[in-house]
């Protein structure tokens, strides 16, 4: 098991230099391991550089996600969230709340998935949010701009389940089975900045927790992200050039027994005048992929297994709990 050292309180986001973890040598894979563990103890944050993925793809995502925003709203609208019966395409201003309570998030939204035809057996069965994504005319060549990017992230999303396992002490491809089909979710957002008119209780993402396994965000060069630590402090996690923020979902709290946090963050709506764009990948395992505490995570004298849950009961477990619908 696990030594249970006492994690610190963050007073600040840690950057991890990736670069050791793509080695031969596991010592040097390990030795990144390791400020991923302490990183996701002490706040389940944290940036990586040297992540292998070129600066001119992010540099390109970023610039694909300033066109489709600058599209008029009717052509937004002709890929409208509403159109898909698996939850795909635009998502206008106000549409989530993320703050119960709280006025609408000041954001817009574009979202894909992992594409599933109409003779997909997930489809077949009517499993929740699984089927085609939606594609619009514009910008040009917009589909393949996009999955060229998911392409590059979810290979570096693999790679971090390896480095999360080791970090565990567990065997590097512990994760690997669930994720041969992958149940991402590809996002690009829009946050405008702050109106004047604005409401008190309005941001642009309110104070929330992911619920997957790894969120590897994207954000572009002007800010507004915050985390909170484990006083309750939020820290800011400004951005930091050809980087991603990584954090951990509530997904990683199941499995490492609490181990690992999965902590409160929010965006808050610039008063610079300027717009903010961000492109976070949700990367979590198969619908049906079963989890549990892992081995080295269960306390001592713990006999049999924990009790497994698929990733799809998990996610309808988070859905009833923060929507009210049930525990």
């Amino acid at each position: 098991m696990i030594a249970y050292t006492p994690a610190k309180v963050a007073d600040s986001i840690p950057l991890i230099d990736i670069g050791r973890s793509f080695s031969p040598a596991l010592a040097d894979r390990k030795a990144v391991a390791w400020e991923i563990h302490k990183a996701c103890r002490e706040t389940g944050f944290f940036y990586v550089s040297s992540h292998g993925v070129a600066s001119e793809l992010i540099d390109s995502h970023l610039q694909l996600c300033h066109e489709f925003f600058s599209l008029p709203l009717e052509e937004k609208q002709q890929v409208s969230i509403k159109l898909s019966p698996c939850n795909r395409g635009y998502e206008g201003f106000a549409a989530q709340t993320l703050n119960a309570g709280a006025a609408p998030d000041l954001k817009e939204g574009f979202l894909i998935g992992n594409h599933m035809g109409p003779e997909h057996p997930y489809v077949l069965q009517g499993v929740p949010n699984c089927g085609p994504n939606q594609w619009p005319a514009n910008p040009p060549q917009f589909k393949q701009r996009f999955m060229d990017y998911i392409d590059a992230v979810s290979k570096l999303g693999l790679h971090l389940t390896r480095l999360l396992a080791l970090s565990l002490e567990l065997p590097e491809d512990y994760f690997d089975k669930g994720f041969e089909q992958p149940g991402y979710i590809g996002r690009l957002l829009h946050y405008p900045p702050r109106p004047l008119d604005m409401p008190p209780n309005q941001l642009g993402a309110g104070a929330h927790t992911d619920w997957g396994m790894l969120t590897i965000l994207l954000q572009d060069e002007v800010g507004g992200l915050e985390v909170a630590n484990a006083k309750g402090e939020w820290l800011t996690a400004p951005p930091i050039k050809n980087t991603f923020v990584i954090n951990t979902g509530e997904l990683i709290k199941v499995m490492t027994n609490g181990l690992y946090h999965a902590n409160l963050h929010r965006v808050i709506n610039n008063e610079s005048g300027r717009s903010r764009y961000s492109s976070p990948l949700f990367f979590d395992p198969d619908y049906f992929y079963k989890v549990s505490c892992v081995p080295t995570c269960r306390p001592e004298g713990a006999t049999g297994p924990f009790a497994e849950i698929t990733l799809g009961e998990h996610i309808d477990h988070m859905y009833r709990l923060t929507f009210g619908q049930g525990s």
